[in-house]
């Protein structure tokens, strides 16, 4: 059944000084800055052209000309005045406050005011030079042409000003609420993964106090196999995410630790093709479900069983599978997933994957009886190409 969690999307590492974060928000930004100002240039094209009639092309000409040199006053001047920013707190001896440009107001409104200044004087001389015109100086305020494209520049710049200072805060605002979203993700699955050793190290050593009354040598033997076997899995837990190659090796040790107590009852089946053996999987992602294969579904079964863990990819999807002949669900149609580990697996899922994953627990198909465990996982792309 899917998980119901969901997951956020990454977000992009915090930039080291002012000059970084300036121009991470030009990037961030620069489709829909560039969209915004040509709407607003042919708007002001075409209301040039109902004002003073004739000539539309040459008015949108001018229009774009100027609206990009604003633009371009406007970026220079950030970039210079983080630029100076840096130098200014390099020089103190205090670190880079990156924090102040990457997003919002700060240093908007003098960079506008320089450009409602500078912009029109540059976009200006580009139109000149395109249309091989010498147009009047825009300061000279007497001339009708010069007032309105002067009035119209300084609306536009206003206008742009807000609607863009105003959709940066959005941004940024949503960027910071996603970044408190993810952090709290990552804090319940490590949550969730310190809940795990634990977990399985109890049920162990309940065994293990059973086997030291009524047979000591094994209860040495499998006392020497934990050892190991938290040896190896103590690194692995402290990771996101590791090798499937990985994962099974540590399935492998933990069988090999529950095979002392249960001796020829546990008969165990891994079958891992090399094409997936580097494919990235959670840590002890499918430990609880071998666990709860064998505490539900072997160990009440007085002949024991077998268990098989499997790897196989469909497409895009990697489907890990593990698959037990004991004692199966306990009622038709029921579900194997009441307990801590199975919770803690759909848990996991959701945290790390969202929807895109998914552990789905039900009896067995095949006549051999028993129960199916089965974990679907996206697949890189370069995983899915290698393993098709």
């Amino acid at each position: 059944m899917p998980s119901t969690l969901t997951t956020t999307r990454p977000v992009a590492p915090v930039p080291a000084t002012a000059v970084a974060a300036t121009l991470q928000r030009f990037r961030r930004h620069a489709g829909r800055t560039v969209l915004f100002t040509s709407l607003l240039c042919l708007g002001i094209g075409v209301l040039l052209g109902a004002i003073e009639g004739g000539g539309f092309a040459t008015k949108l000409v001018y229009s774009f000309s100027i609206g990009a040199g604003c633009l371009l006053t406007i970026h220079a001047a950030r970039l210079a005045w983080a630029v100076l920013d840096d130098g200014v707190r390099r020089a103190r001896g205090q670190p880079p406050d990156p924090a102040r440009h990457a997003d919002g107001w700060h240093a908007i409104v003098p960079s506008v005011l320089l450009g409602m200044v500078v912009g029109p004087l540059l976009g200006t001389a580009l139109a000149d030079i395109l249309l091989g015109n010498r147009s009047e100086s825009l300061w000279q305020l007497g001339s009708a042409n010069a007032r309105i494209t002067l009035v119209l520049t300084v609306l536009a710049s206003l206008v742009a000003t807000y609607v863009l200072g105003t959709l940066e805060r959005l941004a940024s605002t949503r960027a910071q609420a996603e970044a408190a979203q993810r952090q709290a993700a990552e804090h319940q699955l490590r949550l969730l993964q310190s809940q795990l050793q634990p977990h399985m190290l109890f049920n162990t050593l309940a065994n293990l106090r059973v086997l030291i009354g009524v047979d000591p040598p094994r209860a040495q033997a499998m006392l020497d196999r934990l050892n190991a076997y938290l040896r190896a899995t103590l690194a692995a837990s402290r990771h996101r995410e590791h090798a499937l190659h990985v994962e099974f090796e540590r399935l492998a040790d933990y069988l090999a630790l529950m095979a002392v107590r249960m001796g020829p009852r546990l008969q165990v089946v891994i079958d891992l093709p090399d094409a997936l053996r580097s494919a990235r999987v959670p840590p002890l992602l499918l430990q609880p479900l071998v666990e709860n294969a064998i505490v539900h579904g072997l160990e009440p079964q007085v002949e024991g069983g077998r268990i098989e863990l499997q790897a196989r990819s469909d497409g895009a999807v990697l489907l890990l599978s593990v698959r037990d002949t004991g004692i199966g669900l306990p009622a038709a149609g029921a579900r194997r997933d009441g307990s801590f580990g199975v919770a803690q697996v759909h848990e996991r899922l959701g945290t790390l994957y969202g929807d895109r994953a998914s552990l789905t627990i039900a009896g067995a198909d095949d006549g051999r009886g028993g129960t199916l465990a089965t974990v679907r996982l996206p697949l890189a792309a370069d995983e899915a190409d290698t393993s098709a």
